[in-house]
């Protein structure tokens, strides 16, 4: 019995040591948020990059807003990129949202980046976490909360 357990053990370490990473690389995307700072996958190597497609009209944005800007403050010295891509709306009407309801992390125009048509966006809000080495995590449609956030963030990045 003692040697099954521990040839089990064995081949579970060996299995484990050469499991096959699935995660599809991120695609080739390009950013610009509204305060002009820009974003790539040559710019964000080595960070994870959590992106939100959002828009100022949707309610399960608005109730996620306050958990994405807790995790891009809480998570910012651990390597984290908080992307917020506003999907298809007049620059002036997001900066007047932006003005009476900040966010803490970068806010991007639809117009100013590739990601949405890159993830085909339709539902908000859209999560799509990248790992540190530049594949796709997880993607999630809908509203998570500050907890499912959290858990989404395990497998990108070391969570206390």
């Amino acid at each position: 019995m003692e040697i099954t357990r521990r040839s089990a053990l064995a081949l579970l370490s060996a299995s484990s040591a050469f499991a096959i990473d699935t995660r599809e690389p991120a695609p080739k995307f390009h950013a610009r948020s509204i305060d002009g700072e820009k974003f790539d996958n040559a710019s964000v190597k080595g960070k994870a990059v959590l992106v939100q497609f959002w828009a100022t009209w949707c309610p399960y944005c608005k109730r996620d807003q306050p958990a994405v800007d807790q995790i891009t403050n809480d998570y910012a010295d651990k390597g984290l990129i908080v992307l917020a891509v506003d999907m298809k709306e007049e620059p002036r009407k997001v900066t007047g949202y932006l003005a009476r309801s900040p966010r803490a992390c970068k806010v991007v125009l639809m117009r100013d980046t590739n990601l949405g048509a890159m993830f085909a966006a339709h539902a908000f809000p859209y999560y799509v976490l990248i790992d540190t080495n530049g594949k796709i995590a997880e993607t999630h449609k809908g509203a998570m909360g500050e907890d499912g956030l959290r858990h989404m963030l395990r497998k990108a990045i070391e969570i206390d």
